[in-house]
């Protein structure tokens, strides 16, 4: 790849359709406009909310609309940043939005204070008295179960118009990531150089030529050490913020916190890390597996990636659609046509890279718009995969926007992990099943090693460092960059064993190159997810209907249940290791495939 092209010189249908969720900037200033003048209609709630369940109604009618309609306008400011990361017009309305819904949750935070006052059995009768009310049934429900952690109206109001200022540590992170940071090019065996960016380093480790691999690797790390000062006080800060957030609310740690949202019980999240660590063996045996296939002295983390076969299939973008739908086959017809219809006809998928977009893969939208996803695709199994994910996500906002109002039309991260790694799942089974020839299944084993690395390797990994800093910041140590560095690299040699060669400072630098971090005691709901999703996928694969049926509702509940409840009545129970050991049960039989076709070989 000699040059990204320019956005402008894309066919439209590979771009994704900002103009269906607003035509263009003055349609967006001009709903913006219109929220905020309405911004004082919801404060005029305040204090009569215990006046009876007629007025309850008309503050949640309103509230819920204006809630949607902020959503939309955030989400449409973050179109353009997103895919042009250089577009300041748009980083100003990304700045825009993000006021007003600062402003907007400062003018709701009167409401769950007064609701607590109201008091539970007079809400409860209020549900059964009032129809429209009863939907808030789950909503009251939850409320109270928080009630400890909220605070006085004053303390909410405060608390609402700071985060704008918190959230902005994940933004400055990403401007830097995005913007800031310079890439040496990489030159390949030849010579040749080879622009990096955040769009394209992942294609380059994944180039048959180690030189090019190695120096894209160097190119990226050395870029991010080179900012590792300023992004590690970012990053403390971050961890000091859920602090003084969990002591504001009356946690005992951030941990507790974050676990609190969802409803998460402790033993989840220690299951995770703990079959995680009982397990290391399994990945060591796949990476004596890659050196062999691979032929090298030593495995380097620039061969993490290294294909395993020169017959690499070509997947068009079109085809990756064709495939993942007929894999969904089990789930319905309506479900896959909706699926063809997103990505073929309704532009969910801003699909190739291009110069300025940012980095990484997401799907995201809101409940009045379509689900959409932003990817580099590169015609490879690697992105069939990634769109694979993503639309897992996607199909999961589809149905919970469907079938659940505002109140529950979003869902936990615990169960959105589950979604995209169950697409993955069904993918790659179908295609094991149709596809028969030996290289193809090695290139299939590669995409599925290069998922589970990411989800069941370095994601536990980066579990155990959250989980490492914040005991320190707890303690009131100093945390620097570098002891940021030397706690990455240790804990990547455990994982690695003696299998992999570790450069300590550019494999210590990896904390840098994750946002996720940003996002309190997140990144162990990854390897929570892919479990799940295989441990779900079992019995549908097997031809039990019951259990797709299952799943789907599982997709349409939303946040209308808890997401561990929601997952047991799906089949599985994450409070036991179970759903972790089934993965460990996946990735073994995938070392075994790997090591079976690699000797065939011969």
């Amino acid at each position: 790849m000699d040059s990204l092209p320019a956005r402008t010189s894309v066919e439209k249908k590979y771009l994704w359709n900002q103009e269906a969720v607003f035509a263009d900037a003055s349609s967006w200033n001009a709903e913006l406009r219109a929220i905020d003048a309405q911004l004082p209609q919801l404060g005029a709630f305040s204090g009569t909310l215990s006046q009876g369940p007629q007025v309850l109604v008309k503050f949640f009618r309103l509230k819920d609309e204006l809630d949607s309609r902020v959503d939309r306008l955030l989400f449409w400011a973050s179109m353009g940043a997103t895919v042009d990361t250089n577009n300041q017009e748009a980083q100003a309305q990304n700045s825009q939005a993000g006021s007003l819904a600062g402003r907007y949750f400062a003018a709701t935070a009167f409401a769950q204070p007064e609701l607590l006052a109201v008091g539970k059995p007079v809400l409860d009768q209020w549900t059964h008295s009032q129809a429209e009310l009863a939907t808030y049934a789950h909503y009251f429900d939850d409320l109270f179960r928080r009630q400890r952690h909220v605070r006085s109206a004053e303390v909410e109001e405060v608390l609402g118009a700071a985060g704008d200022i918190f959230s902005s540590l994940y933004t400055i992170h990403t401007l830097q990531v995005d913007s800031d940071l310079k890439f040496a090019d990489a030159l390949d065996s030849t010579g040749k150089p080879h622009p990096v960016a955040q769009s394209t380093v992942e294609t380059y480790l994944s180039n048959p030529d180690r030189t090019l691999r190695q120096n894209a690797w160097y190119s990226f790390c050395d870029a991010h050490l080179a900012y590792a000062p300023s992004m590690a006080a970012t990053l403390i800060t971050s961890v000091k913020k859920d602090a003084f957030e969990a002591k504001v609310r009356g946690f005992g740690s951030s941990l507790e916190a974050a676990l609190f949202g969802d409803n998460i019980p402790l033993a989840a999240y220690e299951n995770t890390l703990a079959t995680f660590e009982k397990n290391l063996g399994v990945w060591h045996r796949y990476f004596r597996v890659r050196k062999k296939a691979l032929n090298v002295e030593s495995l380097q983390h620039w061969d993490l990636w290294a294909p395993l076969t020169q017959n690499n299939p070509v997947v068009p973008y079109e085809t990756a659609v064709g495939w993942i739908a007929r894999a969904m086959a089990p789930l319905g017809k309506p479900y896959t046509d909706t699926l063809l219809r997103g990505c073929l006809e309704e532009r969910w998928v801003d699909v190739y890279p291009t110069e300025g977009k940012g980095s990484g893969a997401f799907s995201t939208g809101s409940r009045l718009t379509s689900p959409f996803i932003m990817m580099s695709y590169s015609n490879d199994l690697s992105s069939m995969s990634t769109l694979t994910h993503e639309l897992g996500h996607s199909m999961h906002s589809w149905h919970a926007w469907k079938h659940q109002p505002n109140v529950y039309s979003n869902y936990s991260i615990f169960v959105a992990e589950v979604a995209s790694n169950f697409h993955q799942a069904l993918t790659r089974a179908s295609l094991f099943e149709q596809e028969t020839d030996r290289e193809f299944q090695i290139a299939l084993i590669e995409e599925a090693m290069e998922n589970f690395h990411r989800y069941f390797f370095i994601m536990p990994i980066l579990a155990r460092f959250e989980r490492e800093v914040h005991a320190r910041v707890g303690r009131g140590e100093g945390v620097t960059s570098s002891d940021l560095t030397v706690l990455m690299a240790d804990l990547f040699a455990q994982g690695y064993g003696t299998e992999v060669e570790v450069e300590p400072q550019r494999e210590g630098s990896t904390w840098a190159q994750f946002n996720h971090l940003y996002a309190s005691f997140y990144v162990f709901q990854y390897a929570t997810g892919i479990s799940a999703a295989h441990a779900l996928a079992g019995p549908i694969l097997a031809g039990d209907p019951e259990a797709a049926e299952r799943y789907l509702e599982l997709l349409n509940c939303g946040a209308s249940v808890y997401p561990v409840e929601a997952l047991k009545r799906a089949g599985i129970d994450m409070t036991t290791p179970a759903a972790m050991e089934k993965g460990f049960e996946v990735l073994s039989g995938l070392v075994d495939r790997l090591e079976t076709l690699i000797a065939a070989r011969g």
